[in-house]
């Protein structure tokens, strides 16, 4: 039980967004929308856009080939950090991009009228709204499968509801809003059974636990660098090598070709293929240096510390007869809930005059705050990072808000 104090000593100091412009601590409890980032990344990018910069894939020069091989080691990096290789792995503008490049090339290759796409109640919009927009110029068709009580996706369900008309199951590996984790094991053998692939929209697992992509058998796997304690505007979109050659181009222009001609244009190989221009080098190497530094710290020490968090604070609130809880005991880093009938955004406002940030709103799932039955949740998330302080400001802000609201 002494690992959340333990990692919070060891770590807390590195990241100098902890504290407030008065130097007080800042107790951050937003890491499912952003993490905040450590020295060592802060660094990185810092020397990637200084004393190494150069421009990749294009120089001669010695400094050019130097940030060139860095490049590509980040793409390794980031490959092996999910367990996938190097050459299966495309560098995007985030998760979102990720999601829409699979759309925009596999999905509008592989669908057709009355083909029909799986997602899930507690999807993030970016992992709905995409499809939507290729099922209405393809035809293909949306399902949507329910949760279980305790707001878990329903793989009992989605196994009754799978056909061979099912082309894709797209769901997310852990929920930004309830945190409820996905048996993604069991999601790939139920999607393959049909003849589907599986996307896993991996933006709240892929830094708060193990992931081994390879493992989960899904086809895709999509993530973001700012939510793994690295720098925002990159992500990546993970696919197995077949797929990913199968897939035509998604845009056009330098590095993801092989030879133009007014004529007509061949190429690259994936994943340059899906790379077009000058890419984001800086925060690319700062992506890797973010995947090493979790690395050296362990996902699984990191999940077990945020779990003990968790289950603390779920005690606490739970304690509380006027404050609803929502998805699993042991949801992923994440707590949602409801203080009686004070808005989140009225809680939200009074935690911040005590320097405690938490989400208010419906965290771009408003599909699922729809079956929730509620206009929006208060939610706080841990990283590596938080603290029992952390819990205490927050359970005092609390009682204060409920006593401004007289419910104390």
């Amino acid at each position: 039980m002494n690992a959340p104090v333990t990692i919070a000593r060891e770590f807390t100091s590195e990241f100098p967004g902890l504290l407030t412009a008065g130097g007080k601590p800042w107790h951050y409890l937003d890491t499912a929308a952003t993490a905040q980032k450590p020295r060592a990344v802060i660094d990185a990018m810092g020397r990637a856009m200084g004393e190494d910069y150069a421009t990749v894939h294009r120089g001669v020069y010695a400094r050019s080939a130097e940030m060139t091989q860095a490049y590509e080691a980040a793409r390794r990096t980031v490959a092996q950090f999910i367990g996938g290789h190097e050459d299966e792995l495309i560098f995007t503008r985030g998760a979102t991009e990720a999601i829409n490049l699979v759309a925009e090339t596999w999905g509008r290759a592989n669908l057709r009228a009355g083909d029909r796409i799986l997602l899930s109640q507690l999807e993030h919009h970016s992992n709905i709204v995409p499809w939507q927009m290729i099922a209405a110029e393809t035809g293909a068709v949306i399902d949507v499968c329910p949760l279980t009580d305790d707001h878990q996706i329903d793989l009992d369900a989605a196994e009754a509801m799978l056909t061979e008309a099912h082309k894709l199951v797209a769901f997310g590996h852990v929920s930004n809003v309830v945190g409820s984790v996905l048996d993604a094991v069991r999601a790939a053998s139920l999607a393959h059974r049909v003849g589907a692939k599986l996307l896993l929209d991996g933006c709240q697992s892929a830094p708060h636990m193990g992931v081994d992509v390879a493992a989960l058998d899904c086809d895709f796997f999509v993530f973001g660098a700012h939510k793994l304690y690295g720098p925002t505007g990159i992500g990546a979109l993970w696919a197995k090598a077949d797929i990913l050659a199968d897939m035509p181009p998604y845009q056009g222009g330098g590095a993801m070709i092989d030879r133009v001609t007014f004529a007509g244009t061949t190429y690259a190989p994936a994943p340059q293929r899906f790379e077009a221009g000058t890419p984001a080098i800086a925060e690319a190497i700062a992506f890797a240096a973010a995947a090493d530094y979790v690395s050296a710290i362990g996902t699984e020490r990191i999940h077990a510390h945020e779990k003990a968090l968790v289950a603390r604070l779920r005690r606490e609130l739970g304690a509380m007869n006027d404050v609803t809880l929502f998805g699993p005991a042991d949801s992923a880093g994440i707590v949602s809930f409801a203080v009686g009938d004070i808005h989140p955004h009225d809680l939200g406002t009074i935690l911040d005059e005590a320097n405690v940030a938490i989400r208010a709103g419906h965290h771009c799932a408003q599909p699922l705050m729809d079956y929730l039955g509620v206009p929006a949740t208060a939610r706080a998330s841990f990283g590596l990072y938080s603290t029992e302080a952390d819990v205490d400001a927050l359970l005092a802000g609390i009682a204060r808000t409920r006593k401004i609201f007289g419910k104390g």
